[in-house]
């Protein structure tokens, strides 16, 4: 891409306050960006070929609210990102993330994040100090259990399809807020579901085809109908 038109981008992210560069094959986050760090709420730079963020420069966008680098080569966020307290939404899929900042947790506005198809290994417990998280995707990634600390998570929604999960903590079921638990695809034995999910928690949407059971045999375990009267009373805020 030539200077003129990455000025031009760059004059319009000035006026409107958001900068977008999807599909352009660029192998580095801008530097020229960094005029801008007062003026970006949102940064779009998905589709490209970029494998890290500058530290001394990312941390600079105080104002930002959205960031999107899906479909990137990121390998690790420098702990410098952890600096944007005003940011509401990150989307980091398809990158090859295998752990997040320690720093994570000081994110303090975060409502939605993204981590779909990258490497984690873990759901990372830095996700249990964002009070304000509302939607968190973990799908497609290398998780095989759910730890204890998942009860401190305040999401809404919690997207775990197809990882390699054979273990889930009890302590699930005493997220405060987690409504929808997506499980799809992964390797769970009827008997690793814990029962509290459908007799004792928030949750009224449970999904877990594609495990190692039929969905006829959840039915018949104690605890459904409590469940199911939880669904059906919240079925027409998912229709």
């Amino acid at each position: 891409m030539g200077n003129s038109a990455l000025r031009a981008h760059l004059e319009t992210a000035q006026k409107t306050g958001v900068f977008q560069l999807k599909d352009r094959g660029l192998t580095e986050f801008p530097e020229e960006l960094q005029r801008l760090t007062s003026n970006l709420r949102t940064i779009d730079l998905s589709n490209n070929k970029i494998e890290h963020l500058p530290p001394a420069l990312i941390g600079k966008f105080t104002l930002l609210k959205s960031l999107s680098l899906n479909h990137n080569r990121l390998t690790v966020l420098p702990e410098e990102l952890c600096r944007l307290t005003k940011l509401e939404t990150l989307h980091l899929n398809n990158n090859h993330l295998t752990q997040l900042p320690a720093a994570f947790g000081h994110l303090s506005a975060l409502r939605s994040l993204s981590l779909s198809g990258n490497q984690l290994r873990a759901v990372p417990s830095q996700l249990c100090s964002l009070r304000h998280l509302d939607v968190v995707d973990l799908s497609k990634n290398q998780i095989q259990s759910v730890p204890d600390t998942v009860g401190e998570l305040q999401a809404i929604e919690l997207n775990l399809n197809q990882n390699q999960i054979s273990q889930i903590s009890p302590q699930i079921s005493r997220c405060p807020r987690l409504k929808v638990l997506r499980l799809e695809e992964n390797c769970l034995e009827l008997s690793m579901l814990p029962r509290s999910i459908l007799s004792n928690s928030q949750i009224a949407l449970l999904a877990v085809e594609g495990n190692l059971f039929e969905i006829k045999k959840l039915r018949e375990l104690e605890g459904y109908e409590k469940y199911m009267e939880r669904f059906t009373a919240t079925k027409k805020k998912f229709a």
